[in-house]
């Protein structure tokens, strides 16, 4: 049984979603939450859901203490699910190829420091895009660089709006995700 940390920054609807998916699985469980934000409301849903939780600072994670603290309860694979800060090259040595991550847009387009979220959809829009997606891949030193695993697009419509780009964004990160990141384990 493979133990999974998600790192989440936000709401948590993808890591809920997660936790979800592997409910009840021989394969994995969700045996962490951590977040950098101590408001998150991903350690709600994680609580509610009987997870884990942990929050860090951003030294705790540029100086090593969570990479630690992910290697003494035994994590074997590591998710970002709207987690926005840089992840650092020691827990990328500690967790070789076995943290992934998703982008709400169809990279290399669109990635990069502070291009998560609201940002992204409003750059699609502003750029009159015809199509936009998800894209999942592993996590490297770089925002956004990492070998892509998996990408699917969804059409935009001229009139959508960027929360409505969002919501069909949201659509394609909850049915995939889970699947994409059960394969990979």
């Amino acid at each position: 049984m493979k133990n999974i940390a998600i790192l989440a920054s936000g709401s948590g609807s993808n890591a809920e979603k997660i936790i979800n998916h592997f409910q009840g699985s021989t394969k994995a469980r969700i045996s962490l939450i951590a977040s950098n934000k101590k408001a998150a409301y991903v350690l709600e849903r994680a609580k509610k859901h009987g997870v884990p939780t942990h929050t860090f600072t951003k030294a705790e994670l540029e100086s090593g203490k969570l990479t630690e603290i992910l290697i003494n309860q035994h994590i074997d694979f590591v998710v970002l699910a709207g987690f926005l800060l840089q992840i650092p090259k020691g827990l990328i040595k500690a967790f070789p190829n076995q943290i992934v991550n998703i982008h709400p847009a169809l990279l290399p387009k669109y990635g990069g420091k502070g291009m998560y979220g609201d940002n992204v959809h409003k750059a699609v829009k502003a750029a009159e895009e015809k199509e936009t997606g998800i894209t999942i891949h592993l996590v490297n030193e770089n925002y956004d660089e990492g070998k892509i695993i998996f990408q699917t697009a969804v059409k935009i419509d001229k009139i959508d709006t960027p929360d409505q780009i969002a919501e069909k964004v949201h659509i394609l990160e909850h049915k995939y995700y889970p699947k994409i990141i059960e394969s990979l384990i």
